[in-house]
């Protein structure tokens, strides 16, 4: 069966040539005089800009944010080499965490005017959470108490403000670094991690006992921010409660039984699943 022949509206046969000059003729009209003297050709352009300059600084910040979530990290990690609470944290240590809190002001100095106003809800700073949690999981080491958000928001190196789901989430992961601290501590002392109270004769506290108060707080709450997510961190903590609880049980009850140097075994303690390394990793 033949090619079949292409015809115009008046039924003469097209040509090649026929075709790339009407090509032609159309994209000369489109970059003609007729294009730019249209109405509505300057407020295109204006949106065109506007969405070029909305993903450039979406990738702008999105890279700020990766940053100082790394770094946010690396000073959990240096908190977590601390075996004492309500002591001032090692000069070693503070050395590094203050470099790095310097590097993130620093970071985030270059993203500082681009997410005032709206734009502070326009554009996720998940990296905020982060530095909550690293900056609580510090003020809880030396004093043993809660972070509040005035205190975080004033720690913050930058002119951001801090919205109350970057709070709350930050201090449901907080309970997380708080779980890793209790595995690593009691596996090192044979004892739960106790701090020295407030100095009037208040009773010594565990870290299970501020956990359980922390998660009961949160637990009775308001729900913030997306609901999928907020029900998916408190599940988490609620099982990283359970946890710490498990092994001061075991401690109790038989921590006359075991060397000094053991580690918790996560299936010999009941945990739902069998063990998840990640929550028992020590760094030392």
């Amino acid at each position: 069966m033949g090619v079949g022949i292409k015809r115009d509206h008046q039924g003469r046969e097209k040509g090649t040539k026929d075709a790339q000059g009407a090509a032609t003729t159309s994209t000369a009209r489109m970059t003609g005089s007729d294009h730019s003297n249209n109405a509505y050709t300057s407020m295109f352009e204006t949106f065109r800009d506007e969405l070029d300059e909305h993903h450039d600084r979406r990738m702008r910040i999105g890279k700020v944010s990766r940053d100082v979530t790394a770094l946010s990290k690396k000073i959990i990690f240096s908190l977590q080499r601390v075996r004492k609470l309500s002591q001032p944290i090692p000069e070693r240590i503070q050395s590094e965490i203050d470099g790095r809190v310097k590097e993130i002001a620093e970071l985030l100095a270059t993203i500082q005017a681009d997410v005032q106003g709206m734009n502070r809800h326009r554009y996720p700073l998940i990296c905020l959470e982060e530095f909550v949690e690293a900056v609580s999981f510090a003020h809880y080491l030396r004093h043993q108490t809660l972070m509040t958000p005035r205190e975080a928001q004033d720690t913050l190196p930058a002119d951001i403000p801090l919205t109350a789901p970057d709070y709350v989430f930050g201090i449901f992961d907080l309970t997380g670094e708080m779980m890793r601290f209790a595995t690593a501590v009691t596996a090192l002392s044979g004892g739960m991690p106790t701090g020295d109270g407030n100095g009037d004769g208040d009773e010594k506290r565990t870290i299970l006992t501020d956990m359980q108060d922390v998660s009961s707080m949160l637990q009775v709450g308001p729900v913030l921010g997306r609901s999928n997510v907020y029900a998916k961190k408190l599940s988490i903590m609620i099982e990283q409660v359970r946890k710490v609880e498990r092994l001061g049980y075991g401690v109790a009850v038989r921590g006359n039984e075991r060397p000094k140097g053991w580690m918790p075994d996560l299936n010999e303690a009941g945990f739902p699943g069998g063990g998840d390394g990640e929550d028992v990793a020590m760094a030392d």
